[in-house]
């Protein structure tokens, strides 16, 4: 959402359905700070995404660091930092190559 990329939130939210994550965090997950929805250990993942997405802008953050780092092993920390930039990656081809929603299926 913060990358701006249409095809991306269709087809992970067509996923995350898929997979039968709640709706109400689905809905929720773009004001995320504002929503009960999340347990802490999604907002710690949410909050360093944001800010790894963000990194041009401010850098990420030691307490957002600090913070997943209480909910996740180095293991699960490395691979929520690997998906993010991987997602962020795929963002930024999706948009550069204008690809478009609603062409996306769930496997």
């Amino acid at each position: 959402m913060l990358n701006g990329c249409a095809y991306c939130v269709d087809m992970h939210t067509i996923d995350a359905a898929a997979r039968c994550e709640r709706a109400q965090g689905l809905h929720a997950v773009a004001v995320w700070h504002e929503a009960p929805f999340f347990t802490e250990r999604e907002r710690a993942a949410l909050q360093l995404t944001d800010e790894i997405t963000l990194i041009a802008d401010s850098h990420v953050s030691r307490e957002a660091f600090e913070t997943a780092r209480e909910h996740f092993d180095d293991e699960e920390l490395a691979q929520l930092i690997w998906t993010v930039t991987a997602i962020n990656a795929w963002n930024r081809v999706a948009i550069s190559t204008r690809m478009l929603p609603g062409l996306y299926e769930a496997a």
